[in-house]
């Protein structure tokens, strides 16, 4: 399985991803040919090898960009744009472009979750919205150019890091906005963002959409088998740090599946015991992977009991507000971290005192264990009166026969 994960450390722009992509493999000639649909011309579209913070990346261009306006107050720069357009007349530009159905289908998708975000923002009809952000030249065919791309590309999965979002304000076609500006900041709901030390504007309208769009999870480096890197730059040169956005592209490690998990612990020292298995519960039914207890000695020396509850990281704040619901612990800790798994299977066996489940764990179709389902066995052995250790050993004998 092919795995494209965007390092948004420097932020995400429009033209930092397709010449992230174009980097890692993506030849500049068959885009060309996907954008000359959109009655574009050849040299319209260009890429340059550049130097940020002293690393080496692709710069794509498009022609036509209006240069940024140079500030005397020390804020960022005002990109100007020739023409803006409206969600009608982009629709009917994609229509009429070369790309596959599914990708017109997605470019269209991506472009009016552009602009509901703008009609709430501006409390303005969507059929009236023009695009100022990302409806001139270069956004269109940044956004066009990531949809084939990424067809082109193909992966499975795509997972992106946290984005730096930057700092300071940025100048829009509706005044001065602190960073990120209203637009950027509704297409980033759901996703991680922070402020990083640079002030200016690092996310853009059009990477904020663009990433939003395609990641399907957000988190580090997925484990994989790195094939291609790929390096896009903006067009700043932040000395302090590389204004580029990074692609990895590589085939996901199936050695053992991995998953993110969170691990969340509390010290109880001071409840109800009954509590306990009420707790559990509780904690299971609310998604929690696993929960267990461990006694411990705390301080004062007073016997206590240490909470540990294993569970996905989307999770964590539900369970968090259980346990300081439903115990007297005052705090919690937690840290995520990878669980490798192995792939598992459950399927039924006859034996002689009827069908049993079994589940089966394999390592790269290898089977590593096979145990019988015990509610099952515990079932039987109450019916038949037979210790449960037998209903056990005559389900393994079962599966072994059927399955040598």
């Amino acid at each position: 399985m092919t795995v494209l994960y965007f390092d948004c450390f420097s932020g995400a722009s429009g033209d930092m991803i397709l010449g992230a992509l174009l980097d890692a493999g993506l030849p500049i000639d068959d885009l060309r040919r996907a954008l000359g649909s959109l009655a574009i011309d050849r040299e319209t579209v260009w890429t340059e090898r550049v130097i940020r913070a002293g690393v080496s990346a692709t710069k794509f261009h498009v022609r036509g960009e209006t240069p940024p306006l140079p500030r005397t107050d020390g804020q960022q720069p005002e990109h100007r744009h020739a023409a803006h357009h409206t969600l009608a007349e982009i629709s009917t530009l994609i229509d009429g472009s070369a790309l596959s159905t599914s990708a017109k289908n997605r470019a269209k998708a991506i472009f009016g979750r552009l602009a509901e975000a703008e009609a709430v923002v501006h409390e303005t009809p969507i059929e009236k919205v023009h695009l100022h952000e990302v409806g001139a030249l270069d956004s269109v065919i940044d956004i066009v150019g990531t949809v084939y791309a990424l067809e082109c590309l193909g992966p499975n999965r795509i997972v992106a890091s946290p984005l730096n979002v930057g700092g300071g304000s940025v100048r829009s076609a509706h005044g001065l906005y602190p960073v990120p500006a209203p637009a950027t900041t509704r297409l980033l709901q759901g996703a991680p963002i922070y402020s990083g030390p640079q002030k200016t504007e690092l996310v853009t309208p059009t990477g904020a959409l663009l990433v939003t769009a395609y990641a399907d999870s957000f988190g580090p480096v997925p484990r994989m088998r790195l094939e291609r890197v790929g390096y896009g730059a903006g067009t700043r040169d932040c000395h302090d740090a590389p204004n580029v956005l990074r692609v990895m592209i590589g085939q996901s490690d199936t050695a053992a599946p991995s998953r993110r998990i969170v691990a969340i612990e509390a010290d109880i020292d001071d409840m109800n015991p009954q509590i306990f298995g009420i707790l559990i519960d509780r904690l299971l039914a609310e998604g929690a992977l696993d929960v267990y207890y461990t006694s411990i000695q705390m301080k004062k020396n007073r016997p206590g009991t240490l909470l540990s509850i294993i569970a996905p990281p989307g999770a964590r704040e539900r369970l968090t507000a259980i346990v300081f619901r439903e115990t007297t612990s005052i705090g919690v800790r937690y840290r995520e971290m990878d669980r490798e798994c192995l792939d598992r299977e459950a399927l039924t066996v006859e034996t002689p005192f009827g069908p049993v489940g079994v589940k089966i764990a394999r390592l790269n179709g290898e089977v590593m264990n096979a145990s019988p389902e015990f509610d099952d066995c515990a079932r039987i052995a109450a019916a038949s009166g037979r210790p449960i250790k037998d209903i056990q050993a005559e389900t393994m004998k079962a599966y072994l026969d059927r399955c040598p």
